[in-house]
């Protein structure tokens, strides 16, 4: 059962166990996803919402985070109030060994090739 938020200022994340594999590949198949993942990734520590500048208006930019978040690959707290937004690695790691630096390598190549390092 996914943890329910106890104050309106908490958010709701799936546990361990109810992270699915189709979830994860979904959230990570949308190029903007993808972008907010490789840079926690390469900064691997929490970054603010504000942190990414994503080509989107902030409604849009605010359901990518959800779905990253409802899929269990980005865990979201509010320190003050910035909401903080950090890597479930751990998380991933444990239920689907190497996927994640898979997609990441993969993407980084891609990004390489099309010339967007």
């Amino acid at each position: 059962m996914a943890t329910a938020p106890s104050t309106t200022r908490e958010l709701a994340h799936p546990t361990r166990e109810e992270i699915r594999l189709e979830g994860v590949l979904h959230a990570l198949s949308d190029p903007m996803r993808l972008s907010v993942v490789r840079d926690l990734a390469e900064q691997d520590e929490e970054l603010s919402c504000s942190h990414f500048v994503l080509p989107v208006t902030k409604s849009t930019s605010t359901h990518h985070f959800r779905v990253l978040r409802e899929s269990g690959v980005l865990q979201q707290v509010y320190r003050g109030t910035a909401k903080m937004n950090g890597l479930r690695r751990d998380d991933l790691d444990a239920l689907f060994p190497g996927l994640l630096d898979s997609v990441l390598a993969a993407a980084a190549g891609q990004a390489h090739r099309l010339g967007r390092s």
